[in-house]
Parts: C-alpha cells; structure tokens; sequence
C-alpha cells in the first residue's frame, strides 16, 4: 500500500514538511490524528479551503483521523499571513453564521459523523477559556519577539509605515500554536497540515508543543493556488474564483469555472481537486492532447469537482444549465443565482415594476445599450436578430411583461451571436 506522503507528494499536496522521512515512517506505522484550520472570515469556504480539505480527505481514506478546526477563536483575532491590511472584526452573530457554514461545507468532503474516522472542533472552546496572565506565563514566555517579527508576513506589514500591525494580529501566532499544543494534549494531534503561507504559524505550534507536552509533531503545507501563469487564486486576490457555498457561487458557475482552466492547468488541478487515480489523470490528459478542442480533461475535472463540493444534484444542475445556456432551447427554468453567474459580466439595467406591460421592447433595447436608436432596434428585431431569454423576438411591437422575466425578475436579450444584455427588475 502506498504511503499517504508519497500520495499527497505524488497529487501536489507537498511543498514543505518539518520532518519527510519522520512524518513518512509515523503516516506508515498506523493512524494518526491530525488537523486542518478554518478561519470564520466569510461566509463561505473558497478552493483555496478546498485542498486542504481534499488533503484531508487523502489522509483520512488512508485510515488517519481528521480533525477539521473551525476557527471561532483565532476568527476573532485575524491572521495577518501575507495580507496587506488589517482584517476587519467580525461580531458575533457573523462569525456564528461563519461557523455554521464551514460545518456545511466540510463534511461534504471529510467524514466527521463516526468521531473515530474525525470530528468538527471550535477553538474558541478552549481559547475563549484562557486567563490572559496564565497566558503569558505559561505560553508566551516561550516564543521569541525577534523570531516573530522575522516572519516574512509580519515584517511585510511593519515595513508599511502607514498601516502597520496591530497587536492583535501579532498575537496570531501564539493561539495558532495553541491550538496544535492543546490538540496534541487532548486529541493525541500528531500532524497539522495547510497552505504554504501557514508554515510560520505550524512550526511555532510544533516548538510549542514540544516545550509544553515533549512531543514530536509534524506540519506539512502545499503551495497556494495559482495558475500556470503565476496568477494567485484566492478569495482576495482573484474575485472570479469560486466558492463553495451553492448560494454565492452556483454549480453551474462552479463548473464553468473549472471546465475553463487553461490546458497547462488540468493536470495539476485534476490531482489536486479530484480523487481519480494518477493513470486515469495521464489518460485524460493525453486525449485532451490529441484533441485541445473537445477539453476532456478539463470536462472531468468539472463534472468531478462539482460532484464532490455539490453533489450528484448539483453536477445535473450545472448540467442542465450548461445545456440551456450553450444550446438553443429557451432560458427556461434557470434559478437566480445561475442567471447571475452566467451574465454577470453582461451590461445591465434595472427596470422598475411599474414599467412592465407599458415599456415596449425597442425602447427597452435602446436603454439597454442594444441599439442607437428605435429605428435600429426595429431592424435588429425584424431581421430576426433579437433573443428574449433565447427566444427568438420578431414582434417590434412586442410590450414587455412579468411573463417575459426569468427567475425573481431578470430578463436577458441578446442581438447577433454573442452580445447580451440584462434588465433586472427593481
């Protein structure tokens, strides 16, 4: 049996570990706990958190015990990990909702309802405990000033004279080491894993874990996200990038957005994002060689993403929209947020309520943008060159009504091949 590090190594999950041959020689002993954090610092997870979560997912089908953290502590707080600003705090009622969404979305991926196979934990049940003179005695006297400010992503922040950081996003580092130190005590914690921007909090959380308890822990991280063209992928930095949660990013969004990754990028984000096996991966990518345009490997890589985060009705959903979208039938029955992701980057308009059944369709082109003139958009439509909803629109004297909306009230019109155009009722 292959060892879960040469898995993760093999699939692109490793960039830097504290310790291969170690943590390699403990994965194959037998099972180990170990974790993986989430901060409550939106309302939905993002692929970033999604490879944390497949690595965990690797590491668990190898019969390791996860522990999925839900930061409603270090929420609190904020971590200043290679941010230009400082994070805004969240109240209460927000980082609850937070909370509750990284649940949702987690064990779509991990298995967390057997407490042997892994569990859901909140650090802000123990950190929310803590005494802050006890605190300070008992763990910040272990950590160095001089080390922390030598971090990269600290001392990225002091040298913006302006903005600085406070020192509560200073003080991070030590409740991210908390954390192992109290997992390691409490759970038997042997490994924590994350993004390569992590590797300053998890290595004080292995240092502190030895002075507290005398145990070897292990961390590992993988690189952060980016394209082939060295773009990063982030909720911050790339605002296209989808998330998890069905409501912000559709599944038809979120295959899109998959099924359009550029050539020099499906392989790797078939390993990383989908559980195929590495041959069926070669496979997949030498057909799309032989045929770029059919996009095969990029197709599978979708439909399985989708499968994983949104399940089997989820990937028939972005499916089915795909089909009404990219074929010839009329733009019936799509939901809202598809509409929204599939037009987005369309000009737009609002239309007030009290204009449905009085404003005819050549006017509601011209405010549109989908003519100059009345006189242009007549011929537009008498040319048959005019889509309501993919409904070819020959009628110049048509009125638009409520039956010409789709979803809550959105009407989508399109001139020639490709040029579309939404009215949103207001």
């Amino acid at each position: 049996m292959t060892n879960p590090f040469d898995i993760l190594s093999e699939r692109g999950f490793v960039q830097d570990s504290s310790d291969p041959d170690a943590l390699r020689a403990m994965l194959d002993e037998g099972p180990i706990a170990f974790y993986y954090g989430c901060d409550p610092t939106a309302t939905s997870l993002h692929i970033g958190n999604l490879i944390g979560m497949m690595a965990m997912a690797w590491l668990q089908r190898a019969g390791h015990r996860a522990i999925a953290l839900a930061g409603g502590g270090t929420g609190r707080i904020g971590d200043p990990s290679f941010r230009d600003d400082e994070r805004g705090l969240l109240d209460e009622d927000t980082i609850g909702h937070n909370l509750s969404r990284i649940r949702e979305q987690m064990v779509r991926v991990i298995d967390l309802d057997d407490p042997a196979r892994g569990i859901l934990v909140d650090n802000h049940d123990w950190l929310g405990q803590l005494n802050l003179i006890g605190f300070l005695r008992d763990v910040g006297k272990h950590f160095s000033v001089n080390q922390m400010i030598a971090r990269e992503s600290v001392r990225r922040r002091l040298e913006e004279r302006e903005q600085g950081i406070s020192f509560t996003e200073f003080s991070y580092q030590l409740l991210q080491a908390y954390d192992f130190a109290h997992l390691n005590a409490t759970e038997g914690c042997m490994l924590q894993i994350g993004g390569s921007d992590q590797w300053g909090n998890i290595t004080a959380g292995i240092d502190l874990t030895r002075r507290l308890h005398g145990s070897r822990v292990h961390g590992l991280t993988w690189a952060l996200l980016e394209r082939s063209d060295g773009k990063k992928i982030s909720k911050s930095a790339d605002h296209d990038a989808p998330v998890l949660g069905a409501d912000e990013t559709s599944p038809y969004a979120f295959y899109q957005w998959f099924f359009n990754v550029p050539d020099a990028d499906a392989e790797r984000f078939l390993k990383l994002f989908t559980f195929l096996d590495l041959g069926r991966i070669s496979a997949l990518v030498e057909e799309g060689k032989a045929d770029p345009s059919q996009r095969i490997p990029q197709r599978a890589l979708a439909e399985e993403v989708t499968r994983i985060v949104h399940g089997e009705a989820g990937l028939t959903e972005a499916r089915r929209a795909s089909e009404i979208l990219f074929g010839s039938e009329p733009f019936a029955g799509l939901d809202d947020r598809t509409i929204s992701d599939a037009f987005s980057a369309a000009p737009s308009i609002s239309l007030g309520a009290d204009r449905l059944g009085v404003i005819g369709l050549l006017e509601l082109m011209v405010e549109m943008g989908a003519a100059s003139s009345n006189s242009e958009a007549r011929r537009l439509v008498t040319q048959g060159a005019v889509w309501i909803n993919n409904a070819v629109a020959g009628d110049p004297s048509l009125v638009v009504t409520r039956e010409h909306l789709l979803g809550s009230g959105t009407l989508v019109l399109r001139t020639g091949k490709k040029n579309y155009y939404v009215a949103r009722l207001s």
